[in-house]
């Protein structure tokens, strides 16, 4: 199948990625937008694995407010000065507090959730799941999915990003890494509710 410039540009518009990227993809994909993505994704995680020993020294600090009673500072680095000053990566930063607020993990990522945590939740789950007189060779495949829901509860990476659910937060953070092309790392938050 050919690819005409014309959809190329348009694809390229659309994703923010370099144009031979893009074609190869699209190329790979015979046309398919969709699969394009998908290969993009893949790609850019690949990418982003490449740049996981370079220095984020640069970045922003975002703040939202929600209607006076939630507040979120969230900590945003890249490598260079040039990306924190653009108007993408101030987007998509400002993009995670959103995701902060709408969702309030409390957790940045699951390795940082306390042991005994994790352990107090399998053994709910465990009790829970025995109950329910499902056969003891399945108990533990469960359980080790609902820790990964629970995971997709509390860690901001693994939760569905909230203005399309079918990618995680770190689906988003390795497109946008790809779109840049420069290491972006989601550092630390903080959330404040008055309701709580």
């Amino acid at each position: 199948m050919e690819i005409t410039a014309k959809e190329i540009a348009a694809f390229r518009t659309k994703t923010g990625l370099p144009m031979m990227e893009v074609k190869a993809a699209l190329i790979e994909a015979d046309g398919n937008e969709e699969k394009a993505i998908e290969i993009l994704r893949k790609k850019g995680l690949a990418k982003s694995e490449k740049r996981a020993d370079r220095a984020t020294a640069n970045g922003l600090i975002d703040s939202y407010v929600h209607a006076g009673r939630i507040g979120v500072l969230t900590e945003v680095l890249c490598e260079t000065d040039f990306v924190a000053k653009n108007d993408d990566f101030k987007n998509f930063a400002h993009e995670i507090s959103l995701q902060i607020v709408a969702t309030a993990p409390k957790y940045l990522k699951s390795d940082e959730i306390p042991l005994e945590e994790i352990e107090a939740e399998k053994k709910i789950y465990q009790e829970l799941v025995k109950e329910s007189g499902k056969p003891e060779n399945i108990i533990s495949k469960i359980v080790d999915g609902k820790v990964e829901t629970y995971f997709a509860q509390v860690c901001l990476l693994n939760q569905a990003y909230f203005r399309d659910p079918k990618m995680t937060v770190s689906d988003l953070l390795n497109e946008f890494t790809a779109k840049t092309g420069e290491k972006i790392v989601i550092s630390r938050f903080v959330r404040f509710d008055l309701a709580c």
